[in-house]
């Protein structure tokens, strides 16, 4: 029996994986499947992201040349599709046309729970909030940490994004930050100040005008005994957004160096 029909017969979705959390990297058991050609990888990325669901030709257009598509662009859009089954067909032994299924006016991508690290990363996500809501801050860290190890860099980085693909790539990057934000918050319950305040300090000149990062950065300071760095770092603050936007900081945050400054005065 030849090879090819051999592995066919023995093709189990679970083997197949979409990562997107990172450069775009797709596998089956030991073989890759991910696209060499740029364009061709940014067609696979628009539908692992919409999978499931129908990707119409309109949008395939739009995001490979924009507002201006050149007059072979839906033949070019389906010889991408067709590349894209070869591919899989060769490389994974499935049944391409069953899992890239033309569905009038596009296409879709099938993909099966597990096949998806970004359905993982929001799963645990999830959890871990709702542990976090529930008073369990131990286990919430841990199944938010389990979450961000998902994460091989920033989203789809060796993707040319066109306008879909980037505002796709912002909100992955605001849900990373948000899953980041619930997992040192759980730290913080837990009184691991002193040991998140590298980890903030990178994250305040990653994210320079995020206050909440800055805050929580104030605050470890603070009840790790390094009141004067913590002032200091409010300072730093307060002239990021002055210089930048003109504003000062929240009310929130102003109550924060208060409450230091009041901790200054009576030690």
């Amino acid at each position: 029996m030849p090879l090819k029909e051999q592995t066919q017969e023995v093709f189990r979705p679970q083997d197949l994986k979409f990562r997107v959390l990172g450069p775009l990297e797709v596998t089956h058991l030991e073989a890759s499947c991910t696209p060499t050609a740029p364009k061709v990888r940014g067609v696979l990325a628009l539908l692992i992201l919409s999978g499931n669901h129908v990707v119409d030709t309109t949008s395939i257009i739009e995001e490979l040349w924009g507002e201006h598509p050149p007059r072979s662009a839906i033949t070019t859009a389906q010889t991408y599709i067709y590349h894209l089954r070869r591919l899989f067909d060769r490389e994974a032994g499935t049944s391409a046309d069953e899992l890239f299924i033309t569905r009038p006016p596009g296409y879709v991508l099938k993909i099966e729970p597990g096949q998806l690290d970004l359905d993982d990363f929001k799963r645990l996500t999830r959890q871990g909030r709702q542990l976090l809501s529930g008073n369990r801050p131990g286990e919430a860290a841990q199944v938010l940490r389990q979450a961000l190890q998902l994460w091989r860099g920033p989203a789809l980085a060796n993707v040319a994004s066109g306008p879909l693909l980037e505002g796709s790539v912002a909100h992955l990057e605001e849900e990373r930050i948000h899953a980041t934000q619930l997992r040192i918050e759980a730290e913080l319950q837990l009184g691991r100040h002193r040991a998140l305040i590298a980890e903030l300090r990178s994250l305040v000149v990653r994210y320079p005008l995020n206050e909440w990062f800055h805050g929580k950065l104030i605050l470890a300071l603070s009840r790790s005994g390094r009141r004067g760095e913590s002032l200091q770092a409010y300072q730093a603050l307060r002239r990021i957004l002055d210089q930048e936007l003109g504003l000062a900081p929240s009310q929130e945050l102003q109550q924060l160096q208060h409450d230091v400054l009041s901790l200054e005065t009576s030690a």
